[in-house]
């Protein structure tokens, strides 16, 4: 009797594409991955309703959903929609309180909305005004990783983000976070599996930690 195929929905983080998910391979006799693409979000849309549109994507019954940074949000509240086997956040945030100070300091004075979001359509135009290797390897990176550049998408995810006022924790919920992580430092997040030396893109450096460990804890009790 062959084993039951696992769905794997995977959600990229901020304006970010699937490819940083190019190098996660899962056994294909028992694992089959899906790719969660951003959409455009319709004028003043809740980060709820947003989810709900999202999971018109879910085809799929029983399936693990895992995100990454605030595609590890926006899973969360797709599984309030849908029920999951399982429920997996990377380099992300369980409840409103594990967002680092800076981002608590931001929604309170509404900094946020100060962010010029449409620079972000123009990224190669900074290219050129790259000075150093670790700037240029940065914007490769960007090239590469983001594409999502609509200022309106950009404004709506940061004020999501920093306005998310989630106070409950999901039962059941699997955090994986390294504690290099300089986007939400490590000291603020409780009850995760710690990644040793995994910065926020950790879902890309270290992927072959993932490949190794995400079967045995997708599929444990």
């Amino acid at each position: 009797m062959s084993q039951e195929l696992i769905h794997v929905y995977l959600m990229p983080g901020m304006a970010a594409s699937p490819l940083i998910f190019e190098n996660i391979k899962l056994p294909e006799a028992h694992f089959q991955i899906h790719l969660l693409e951003w959409m455009i979000p319709i004028d003043n849309e809740s980060l709820r309703d947003y989810a709900l549109r999202m999971c018109q994507h879910i085809k799929h019954e029983n399936i693990v959903l895992l995100g990454v940074s605030f595609g590890g949000v926006l899973v969360q509240e797709m599984a309030k929609h849908i029920t999951p086997r399982k429920l997996i956040i990377v380099s992300s945030v369980k409840s409103m309180f594990e967002l680092p100070k800076r981002m608590v300091i931001a929604k309170a004075t509404k900094a946020y909305k100060l962010v010029p979001t449409q620079l972000a359509a123009n990224i190669d135009v900074f290219e050129k005004y790259a000075v150093g290797e670790v700037v240029k390897k940065r914007i490769e990176l960007y090239q590469k990783y983001l594409s999502v550049n609509d200022s309106r998408y950009l404004s709506w995810a940061i004020e999501q983000m920093l306005c998310w006022n989630q106070t409950e924790v999901p039962k059941g919920i699997i955090h994986i976070h390294g504690d290099a992580d300089g986007v939400f430092p490590i000291k603020n997040i409780k009850d995760c599996i710690v990644l040793k030396n995994g910065t926020h893109i950790a879902v890309i450096n270290k992927y072959k930690w993932f490949n190794e460990n995400l079967p045995k804890i997708i599929l444990q009790n």
